[in-house]
Protein backbone atom coordinates (compact mmCIF):
# COMPACT_ATOMS: atom_id res chain seq x y z
CA UNK A 1 0.00 0.00 0.00
CA UNK A 2 1.16 3.33 -0.71
CA UNK A 3 2.71 5.32 2.24
CA UNK A 4 0.08 7.84 1.83
CA UNK A 5 -2.78 6.43 0.39
CA UNK A 6 -6.10 7.80 0.87
CA UNK A 7 -4.82 10.57 2.87
CA UNK A 8 -5.66 13.90 2.02
CA UNK A 9 -3.50 17.03 2.98
CA UNK A 10 -3.93 21.24 2.24
CA UNK A 11 -1.05 21.93 0.63
CA UNK A 12 -0.35 25.74 1.58
CA UNK A 13 1.94 28.38 -0.86
CA UNK A 14 2.74 31.73 0.15
CA UNK A 15 4.91 34.21 -1.82
CA UNK A 16 8.24 32.64 -2.26
CA UNK A 17 10.25 31.44 -5.57
CA UNK A 18 10.57 27.96 -3.64
CA UNK A 19 6.79 27.46 -4.90
CA UNK A 20 8.47 25.79 -8.42
CA UNK A 21 9.10 22.77 -5.34
CA UNK A 22 5.98 22.87 -4.58
CA UNK A 23 4.66 21.95 -7.57
CA UNK A 24 7.12 18.39 -7.75
CA UNK A 25 6.17 18.18 -3.93
CA UNK A 26 2.24 17.79 -4.85
CA UNK A 27 3.76 14.82 -7.63
CA UNK A 28 6.04 12.86 -5.50
CA UNK A 29 3.19 12.91 -3.11
CA UNK A 30 0.39 12.04 -5.33
CA UNK A 31 2.49 8.93 -6.42
CA UNK A 32 2.38 7.58 -3.12
CA UNK A 33 -1.43 7.89 -3.32
CA UNK A 34 -2.19 11.44 -1.00
CA UNK A 35 -5.01 13.86 -2.65
CA UNK A 36 -4.05 16.86 -2.38
CA UNK A 37 -6.10 20.84 -1.85
CA UNK A 38 -4.09 23.45 -2.86
CA UNK A 39 -4.71 26.87 -1.27
CA UNK A 40 -2.40 29.98 -2.32
CA UNK A 41 -1.74 33.45 -0.93
CA UNK A 42 -2.38 36.51 -3.34
CA UNK A 43 1.75 36.51 -3.15
CA UNK A 44 1.95 32.73 -4.05
CA UNK A 45 0.48 33.88 -7.73
CA UNK A 46 2.63 35.82 -8.44
CA UNK A 47 5.62 32.53 -8.77
CA UNK A 48 3.57 29.76 -9.71
CA UNK A 49 -0.34 29.75 -11.86
CA UNK A 50 -3.17 28.29 -10.02
CA UNK A 51 -3.72 26.61 -13.59
CA UNK A 52 -0.33 24.96 -13.15
CA UNK A 53 -1.12 23.54 -9.29
CA UNK A 54 -4.75 23.02 -10.66
CA UNK A 55 -3.75 20.93 -13.54
CA UNK A 56 -1.33 18.78 -11.21
CA UNK A 57 -3.53 18.47 -8.30
CA UNK A 58 -6.53 17.26 -10.51
CA UNK A 59 -8.61 20.02 -8.12
CA UNK A 60 -10.05 22.96 -7.78
CA UNK A 61 -7.39 25.88 -6.38
CA UNK A 62 -8.70 28.48 -3.49
CA UNK A 63 -7.01 31.46 -2.79
CA UNK A 64 -10.04 33.75 -1.39
CA UNK A 65 -12.01 33.36 1.34
CA UNK A 66 -15.28 34.11 0.11
CA UNK A 67 -14.66 31.75 -2.77
CA UNK A 68 -18.25 31.37 -4.18
CA UNK A 69 -17.50 27.73 -5.47
CA UNK A 70 -17.99 26.33 -2.10
CA UNK A 71 -21.64 26.27 -0.99
CA UNK A 72 -21.77 27.38 2.78
CA UNK A 73 -18.77 30.15 1.43
CA UNK A 74 -16.70 28.56 4.47
CA UNK A 75 -13.68 27.49 2.52
CA UNK A 76 -11.85 28.18 5.52
CA UNK A 77 -13.56 25.84 7.75
CA UNK A 78 -14.22 22.67 5.12
CA UNK A 79 -10.71 22.46 3.73
CA UNK A 80 -9.24 21.21 7.12
CA UNK A 81 -12.07 18.93 8.48
CA UNK A 82 -10.95 15.37 7.32
CA UNK A 83 -7.47 16.13 6.67
CA UNK A 84 -4.31 14.47 7.50
CA UNK A 85 -2.19 17.66 7.57
CA UNK A 86 -1.91 21.44 6.56
CA UNK A 87 1.81 21.79 5.06
CA UNK A 88 2.50 25.53 4.19
CA UNK A 89 5.35 24.81 1.94
CA UNK A 90 7.41 27.09 1.16
CA UNK A 91 6.24 29.34 4.34
CA UNK A 92 7.58 32.95 3.94
CA UNK A 93 9.19 34.86 7.38
CA UNK A 94 5.69 36.76 6.63
CA UNK A 95 3.27 33.95 6.77
CA UNK A 96 5.32 32.80 9.59
CA UNK A 97 5.02 35.93 11.18
CA UNK A 98 1.23 36.09 11.13
CA UNK A 99 0.79 32.38 12.75
CA UNK A 100 2.77 33.27 15.59
CA UNK A 101 0.87 35.96 16.00
CA UNK A 102 -2.79 34.72 15.24
CA UNK A 103 -3.64 36.80 12.31
CA UNK A 104 -6.21 36.07 9.75
CA UNK A 105 -6.54 38.35 6.85
CA UNK A 106 -6.67 35.80 3.81
CA UNK A 107 -7.90 32.38 3.40
CA UNK A 108 -4.74 30.42 4.57
CA UNK A 109 -4.21 31.97 7.48
CA UNK A 110 -7.63 31.62 8.30
CA UNK A 111 -7.45 27.90 7.80
CA UNK A 112 -4.37 27.51 9.74
CA UNK A 113 -6.41 29.51 12.87
CA UNK A 114 -9.45 27.52 12.25
CA UNK A 115 -7.95 24.10 11.53
CA UNK A 116 -9.30 22.72 15.28
CA UNK A 117 -6.80 19.22 15.53
CA UNK A 118 -5.90 19.40 12.15
CA UNK A 119 -1.75 19.00 12.59
CA UNK A 120 -0.11 21.61 10.79
CA UNK A 121 3.18 21.54 9.10
CA UNK A 122 5.66 25.04 7.61
CA UNK A 123 8.45 24.25 5.44
CA UNK A 124 10.22 27.94 5.64
CA UNK A 125 11.72 29.35 2.62
CA UNK A 126 13.48 32.82 2.78
CA UNK A 127 16.85 34.61 2.49
CA UNK A 128 19.65 34.03 4.88
CA UNK A 129 19.37 37.03 6.79
CA UNK A 130 15.41 36.94 6.75
CA UNK A 131 15.81 33.08 8.09
CA UNK A 132 18.69 34.25 11.06
CA UNK A 133 16.66 38.09 12.48
CA UNK A 134 16.05 37.32 15.74
CA UNK A 135 11.96 38.18 14.84
CA UNK A 136 12.26 35.55 12.66
CA UNK A 137 13.74 32.97 15.21
CA UNK A 138 11.63 34.33 17.73
CA UNK A 139 8.32 33.33 15.44
CA UNK A 140 9.52 30.17 14.93
CA UNK A 141 9.91 29.20 18.28
CA UNK A 142 6.81 30.21 19.31
CA UNK A 143 5.23 27.91 16.53
CA UNK A 144 7.02 24.95 17.66
CA UNK A 145 5.79 26.06 21.19
CA UNK A 146 2.65 25.79 19.64
CA UNK A 147 2.75 22.52 18.20
CA UNK A 148 3.82 23.58 14.47
CA UNK A 149 6.21 20.59 13.09
CA UNK A 150 8.56 22.75 10.79
CA UNK A 151 10.41 21.19 8.14
CA UNK A 152 13.85 22.57 7.98
CA UNK A 153 15.16 24.75 6.42
CA UNK A 154 18.11 23.10 4.15
CA UNK A 155 21.50 25.40 3.46
CA UNK A 156 22.85 26.08 0.30
CA UNK A 157 22.26 28.72 -2.33
CA UNK A 158 19.64 31.00 -2.70
CA UNK A 159 17.27 32.82 -5.07
CA UNK A 160 19.47 36.17 -3.98
CA UNK A 161 22.93 34.79 -4.60
CA UNK A 162 23.83 34.42 -1.42
CA UNK A 163 24.38 30.91 0.49
CA UNK A 164 23.47 30.16 3.73
CA UNK A 165 20.31 28.57 5.90
CA UNK A 166 17.03 29.51 4.87
CA UNK A 167 16.16 27.59 1.87
CA UNK A 168 13.49 25.50 1.67
CA UNK A 169 14.03 21.63 1.84
CA UNK A 170 14.21 19.74 -1.65
CA UNK A 171 10.80 17.97 -2.77
CA UNK A 172 12.44 14.36 -2.18
CA UNK A 173 13.56 15.90 1.32
CA UNK A 174 10.05 17.04 2.34
CA UNK A 175 7.91 13.81 0.90
CA UNK A 176 10.20 11.75 3.45
CA UNK A 177 9.69 14.00 6.40
CA UNK A 178 5.69 13.97 5.34
CA UNK A 179 5.93 9.82 5.10
CA UNK A 180 7.93 9.70 8.59
CA UNK A 181 5.03 12.44 10.25
CA UNK A 182 2.07 9.97 9.42
CA UNK A 183 3.98 7.01 10.47
CA UNK A 184 3.68 5.62 14.06
CA UNK A 185 6.35 6.79 16.83
CA UNK A 186 7.13 3.85 18.77
CA UNK A 187 10.13 4.98 19.53
CA UNK A 188 10.16 8.65 20.40
CA UNK A 189 12.75 9.93 22.38
CA UNK A 190 14.97 6.90 21.54
CA UNK A 191 18.55 6.99 19.84
CA UNK A 192 19.00 4.55 17.69
CA UNK A 193 22.97 3.08 16.77
CA UNK A 194 22.82 1.51 13.70
CA UNK A 195 26.12 0.35 11.18
CA UNK A 196 24.82 -0.76 7.36
CA UNK A 197 26.86 -1.23 3.62
CA UNK A 198 29.70 -3.10 3.65
CA UNK A 199 33.78 -2.58 4.79
CA UNK A 200 36.68 -2.31 2.53
CA UNK A 201 40.30 -3.96 3.78
CA UNK A 202 42.90 -2.47 1.94
CA UNK A 203 45.56 -4.81 0.02
CA UNK A 204 46.94 -1.43 -1.47
CA UNK A 205 46.11 1.87 -2.33
CA UNK A 206 44.00 0.31 -5.39
CA UNK A 207 42.78 -2.87 -4.00
CA UNK A 208 40.22 -3.83 -1.46
CA UNK A 209 39.04 -7.21 -0.20
CA UNK A 210 35.23 -6.34 0.55
CA UNK A 211 31.61 -8.16 0.40
CA UNK A 212 28.58 -7.27 -2.04
CA UNK A 213 26.08 -5.75 0.67
CA UNK A 214 24.55 -2.71 -0.95
CA UNK A 215 23.78 -0.95 2.20
CA UNK A 216 19.82 -1.14 1.18
CA UNK A 217 18.34 -2.83 3.96
CA UNK A 218 20.67 -0.73 6.75
CA UNK A 219 19.84 2.53 5.42
CA UNK A 220 16.02 1.44 5.18
CA UNK A 221 15.99 0.54 8.77
CA UNK A 222 17.49 3.94 9.24
CA UNK A 223 14.76 5.40 7.57
CA UNK A 224 12.17 3.37 9.46
CA UNK A 225 13.89 3.91 12.73
CA UNK A 226 13.63 7.90 11.98
CA UNK A 227 9.94 8.04 11.18
CA UNK A 228 9.23 6.08 14.07
CA UNK A 229 10.24 8.83 16.52
CA UNK A 230 13.86 8.10 17.06
CA UNK A 231 16.92 10.06 17.23
CA UNK A 232 19.02 7.98 15.00
CA UNK A 233 22.76 7.92 13.76
CA UNK A 234 23.93 5.89 10.88
CA UNK A 235 27.98 4.55 10.58
CA UNK A 236 27.54 3.42 7.09
CA UNK A 237 30.51 1.84 4.78
CA UNK A 238 31.34 2.61 1.36
CA UNK A 239 27.81 2.84 -0.59
CA UNK A 240 26.87 4.34 -3.47
CA UNK A 241 23.32 5.47 -1.58
CA UNK A 242 21.38 9.05 -0.71
CA UNK A 243 22.07 9.23 3.35
CA UNK A 244 18.14 9.07 4.84
CA UNK A 245 16.93 12.93 5.62
CA UNK A 246 17.12 13.53 8.97
CA UNK A 247 19.87 10.93 10.02
CA UNK A 248 23.52 12.04 10.65
CA UNK A 249 25.81 9.36 8.69
CA UNK A 250 28.93 8.89 10.06
CA UNK A 251 31.26 7.39 6.53
CA UNK A 252 33.91 4.80 7.75
CA UNK A 253 35.96 2.22 5.40
CA UNK A 254 37.57 -0.58 7.08
CA UNK A 255 35.99 -2.67 10.07
CA UNK A 256 38.26 -0.88 12.10
CA UNK A 257 36.87 2.93 11.75
CA UNK A 258 33.59 0.68 12.11
CA UNK A 259 35.01 -0.10 15.28
CA UNK A 260 36.08 2.98 16.76
CA UNK A 261 32.81 5.14 15.35
CA UNK A 262 30.13 2.43 17.37
CA UNK A 263 32.23 2.50 20.41
CA UNK A 264 31.92 6.08 20.46
CA UNK A 265 28.64 6.26 20.26
CA UNK A 266 27.07 2.91 22.00
CA UNK A 267 26.57 3.98 25.62
CA UNK A 268 25.20 7.09 24.48
CA UNK A 269 22.44 4.77 22.79
CA UNK A 270 19.04 2.57 23.52
CA UNK A 271 18.86 0.49 20.53
CA UNK A 272 22.10 -0.48 18.39
CA UNK A 273 21.20 -2.54 14.95
CA UNK A 274 24.15 -4.33 13.52
CA UNK A 275 23.37 -4.39 10.08
CA UNK A 276 26.52 -3.86 8.50
CA UNK A 277 28.37 -6.59 6.76
CA UNK A 278 31.70 -5.98 8.72
CA UNK A 279 34.84 -7.90 7.11
CA UNK A 280 35.72 -10.81 9.21
CA UNK A 281 39.43 -10.34 8.51
CA UNK A 282 42.34 -7.30 7.57
CA UNK A 283 45.27 -7.77 5.61
CA UNK A 284 48.06 -7.02 8.09
CA UNK A 285 50.99 -6.94 5.38
CA UNK A 286 49.18 -4.29 3.26
CA UNK A 287 51.30 -2.41 1.21
CA UNK A 288 51.76 1.43 0.98
CA UNK A 289 52.18 1.23 -3.40
CA UNK A 290 50.43 -0.57 -5.64
CA UNK A 291 51.94 -3.83 -6.01
CA UNK A 292 53.18 -5.11 -9.11
CA UNK A 293 52.88 -8.35 -11.20
CA UNK A 294 56.13 -10.50 -11.08
CA UNK A 295 57.56 -12.06 -13.37
CA UNK A 296 56.27 -15.45 -12.63
CA UNK A 297 53.23 -13.72 -12.50
CA UNK A 298 52.46 -15.15 -8.77
CA UNK A 299 49.79 -13.41 -6.65
CA UNK A 300 50.76 -11.51 -3.70
CA UNK A 301 51.66 -13.91 -0.11
CA UNK A 302 48.75 -11.91 2.00
CA UNK A 303 48.66 -12.82 5.84
CA UNK A 304 45.10 -11.84 7.72
CA UNK A 305 44.31 -11.18 11.36
CA UNK A 306 40.88 -10.99 12.49
CA UNK A 307 38.93 -7.53 13.04
CA UNK A 308 36.83 -6.82 16.09
CA UNK A 309 33.35 -8.14 16.52
CA UNK A 310 31.66 -5.17 17.17
CA UNK A 311 28.21 -6.64 17.88
CA UNK A 312 29.48 -9.74 20.51
CA UNK A 313 31.39 -6.06 22.39
CA UNK A 314 28.75 -3.84 22.45
CA UNK A 315 26.67 -6.44 23.55
CA UNK A 316 28.75 -6.97 26.57
CA UNK A 317 29.41 -3.36 27.49
CA UNK A 318 27.65 -2.53 31.07
CA UNK A 319 24.49 -0.97 30.54
CA UNK A 320 24.45 -1.11 27.30
CA UNK A 321 21.68 -0.31 24.63
CA UNK A 322 19.72 -3.27 23.72
CA UNK A 323 21.52 -5.15 20.40
CA UNK A 324 20.00 -6.64 17.55
CA UNK A 325 22.32 -8.42 15.04
CA UNK A 326 22.08 -9.85 11.26
CA UNK A 327 22.53 -13.11 9.71
CA UNK A 328 22.58 -13.00 6.03
CA UNK A 329 22.87 -16.87 5.78
CA UNK A 330 23.35 -19.31 2.35
CA UNK A 331 22.35 -21.93 3.93
CA UNK A 332 20.73 -23.27 6.80
CA UNK A 333 19.23 -19.94 8.20
CA UNK A 334 17.74 -21.12 11.12
CA UNK A 335 20.82 -23.29 12.44
CA UNK A 336 23.66 -20.87 11.68
CA UNK A 337 21.18 -18.11 13.16
CA UNK A 338 20.48 -19.71 16.20
CA UNK A 339 24.13 -20.44 16.85
CA UNK A 340 25.52 -16.72 16.11
CA UNK A 341 22.75 -15.29 18.87
CA UNK A 342 23.74 -17.28 21.49
CA UNK A 343 27.56 -16.65 20.67
CA UNK A 344 26.96 -12.80 19.90
CA UNK A 345 24.70 -12.96 23.26
CA UNK A 346 22.08 -11.02 21.59
CA UNK A 347 18.16 -10.18 22.39
CA UNK A 348 17.04 -10.38 18.74
CA UNK A 349 18.70 -11.78 16.03
CA UNK A 350 17.61 -10.72 12.17
CA UNK A 351 18.33 -14.04 9.65
CA UNK A 352 18.03 -13.49 6.03
CA UNK A 353 19.63 -15.29 2.97
CA UNK A 354 21.93 -13.73 1.02
CA UNK A 355 21.40 -15.40 -2.19
CA UNK A 356 17.80 -13.97 -1.93
CA UNK A 357 18.45 -10.06 -0.70
CA UNK A 358 22.03 -9.12 -1.24
CA UNK A 359 22.06 -6.32 -3.39
CA UNK A 360 17.91 -6.43 -4.02
CA UNK A 361 15.29 -4.47 -3.14
CA UNK A 362 12.97 -6.91 -1.45
CA UNK A 363 14.46 -9.05 1.67
CA UNK A 364 12.69 -12.18 3.73
CA UNK A 365 13.11 -11.54 7.37
CA UNK A 366 13.30 -14.31 10.34
CA UNK A 367 13.46 -12.81 13.43
CA UNK A 368 15.18 -15.38 16.31
CA UNK A 369 14.53 -14.29 20.27
CA UNK A 370 14.35 -16.04 23.28
CA UNK A 371 10.21 -16.58 22.20
CA UNK A 372 11.72 -18.69 19.21
CA UNK A 373 10.95 -17.92 15.39
CA UNK A 374 9.09 -15.35 13.77
CA UNK A 375 9.30 -15.53 9.65
CA UNK A 376 8.19 -12.29 8.10
CA UNK A 377 6.69 -12.30 4.43
CA UNK A 378 8.75 -11.18 1.76
CA UNK A 379 8.69 -7.44 1.07
CA UNK A 380 10.36 -4.27 -0.34
CA UNK A 381 13.06 -3.14 2.08
CA UNK A 382 11.72 -0.29 3.01
CA UNK A 383 8.56 -2.37 4.32
CA UNK A 384 11.00 -5.36 5.93
CA UNK A 385 12.50 -2.30 7.73
CA UNK A 386 9.21 -0.79 9.34
CA UNK A 387 8.23 -4.51 10.29
CA UNK A 388 11.97 -4.42 11.95
CA UNK A 389 10.92 -1.34 13.59
CA UNK A 390 7.74 -2.59 15.38
CA UNK A 391 9.18 -5.37 16.13
CA UNK A 392 11.83 -4.10 18.06
CA UNK A 393 9.58 -1.33 20.17
CA UNK A 394 7.54 -4.33 21.08
CA UNK A 395 10.88 -6.40 22.81
CA UNK A 396 12.46 -3.71 24.26
CA UNK A 397 12.56 -4.01 28.16
CA UNK A 398 11.44 -0.93 30.32
CA UNK A 399 14.26 1.05 31.73
CA UNK A 400 12.87 3.71 33.50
Amino acid sequence: MPDLDQQRFVLGLTGGIACYKSAELLRRMQDHGADIDVVMTEAATHFMTTTTMQALSGRPVYTDAWDSRVPNSMAHINLTRGARAVLIAPASADFIAKLAHGMADDLLSTLCLARGACPLLIAPAMNREMWEHPATQRNVAQLRADGVVVLGPGTGNQACGEVGDGRMLEPQQLLQEIIAFVQPKPLAGKTVLITAGPTAEKIDPVRVISNRSSGKTGYAIAQAAYEAGAHVRLVSGPTALSTPHGVPRIEVETAAQMHAAVMSEARSSDIFIAVAAVADWHVVNASDNKIKKTGANEPPALQFAPNPDILAEVARLPNGPWCVGFAAETENLHENAQAKRQRKGVPLLVGNLAQDSMGGDTTAFVLFDDNGIEELPRLSKTDAARRLIDAIAKRLPDRD
